[in-house]
């Protein structure tokens, strides 16, 4: 029979994976505090959760919302970033905070039910993020609309330096 602090975490963790959009799963071992809490602090930034739990725990936490038990990345001492915003920003931040830091491994993790190798998370690491996806589209949008009003300002340009013209002419003559 487990333990009741050990079925509140298992709920705990639940309610944390299945909240998130996307679950990436680090090594954390050789980091020290002062690191951990800049990693922290990068996290908070981004809007990303951190949490450290114990592997198994986790596994039945992911088994129970009948995820992807992870059972090869969930292996050693683990630090699970969430993002419940947006999808990409636990990977960027692991992913960045890994390149500065020579003990922060990632080892996987989960993005929309399906697991991710370590060399997955780090593409979507490189992906842009929602708001600069969004700047891209509005851009793309605005762009017809901008070509239109620069060539009626072309053609009005150029009808006031005809009219011009003539009139000086008029004048001169």
């Amino acid at each position: 029979m487990p333990a009741q602090s050990k079925i509140e975490a298992v709920a705990l963790l639940r309610e944390k994976f299945e909240g998130a959009k996307s679950l990436i799963i680090a090594d954390y071992r050789g980091l020290n505090v002062p690191e951990i809490s800049e990693l922290r602090a990068r996290a908070r930034a981004a809007s990303v959760e951190l949490l450290v739990a114990k592997n198994r725990l986790a596994k039945r936490a992911l088994g129970e919302l009948e995820l992807p038990t992870l059972d090869d990345v969930l292996v050693g001492p683990s630090i699970f970033a969430m993002g419940s915003e947006d999808p990409v920003s636990p990977a960027k931040v692991l992913n960045e905070f890994a390149k500065s830091s020579e003990h922060l491994e990632i080892k996987g993790g989960l993005f929309e039910g399906k697991a991710l190798t370590a060399e997955d998370v780090k593409r979507l690491a490189s992906m842009p993020s929602r708001e600069d996806l969004y700047g891209r589209l509005a851009g793309s949008l605005a762009a017809p609309a901008t070509n239109i009003a620069r060539t009626i300002d072309a053609v009005i340009s150029g009808l006031a330096r005809v009219i011009r013209a003539a009139a000086e002419t008029r004048e001169a003559a």
